[in-house]
């Protein structure tokens, strides 16, 4: 397919602000994965790099499906060199764990979403003077709810926030985070595993849209 990376906010309206995080996929086995989580709702689907062949990964992803409706990349981009290798495949997601201004900007350059890990306010406003729209908070546990509430109340409010860490399938895992003002999460391994099989990861992945959508809705009524 074409790729297109016409918009930084260029998800359909029925996908959920889900990350995958898709560590230890390989290249063989990256499309079935990708396939299941797409069908479930999934957007967003991460590739760290210290997974195997990931780059291998991340160009598969791009051709397969093309980038007009999905948010495809890679996460672990800690330095601009790693950064240039990314935006090489074509991807229009880059993640990082740190807070590096110079892989941000890049990336916002390449109109890619990006999210930057973040934990204290300085390194919130830092990513968010550098050009990014969305903020990484990782890891949440050193964060938290009431983190998340402080960061939220002085940080501009189209800026949104993604906790990372540690989020089960269950509402209540996600709806104290929900509340205090969390647009979405980063999803690691409660949702994949290298040696799951593809059921097993429907299973998840629709559960987490599942409870994801339910939390949102109660919060609305």
């Amino acid at each position: 397919m074409i790729n297109n990376t016409d918009s930084k906010d260029n998800l359909a309206d029925d996908v959920v602000p889900l990350i995958a995080i898709l560590r230890g996929v390989t290249p063989d086995t990256i499309i079935g994965v990708a396939e299941v989580l797409v069908a479930a709702g999934f957007g967003k689907i991460e590739v760290p790099l210290n997974s195997p062949k990931a780059l291998e990964s991340i160009r598969s992803l791009v051709s397969h499906f093309g980038t007009k409706t999905l948010s495809l990349g890679a996460g672990t981009v800690t330095r601009r060199e790693l950064a240039e290798e990314v935006l090489a495949t074509g991807a229009n997601l880059v993640v990082t764990p740190n807070c590096n201004t110079e892989v941000i900007k890049m990336a916002v350059d390449a109109n890619c979403e990006t999210y930057p890990g973040v934990v204290t306010p300085t390194e919130a406003f830092n990513a968010i003077h550098a050009g990014a729209t969305s903020l990484k908070l990782f890891p949440v546990s050193m964060v938290g709810c009431e983190g998340i509430k402080a960061i939220r109340s002085v940080i501009p409010p189209h800026i949104k926030l993604f906790p990372v860490g540690g989020i089960d399938a269950k509402t209540a895992s996600m709806a104290p985070y929900i509340k205090v003002g969390a647009a979405g999460f980063g999803l690691g391994s409660a949702l994949y595993k290298p040696d799951m099989t593809l059921a097993q990861i429907r299973v998840i992945a629709e559960a987490f849209v599942r409870e994801y959508r339910q939390c949102v809705d109660q919060l609305q009524e």
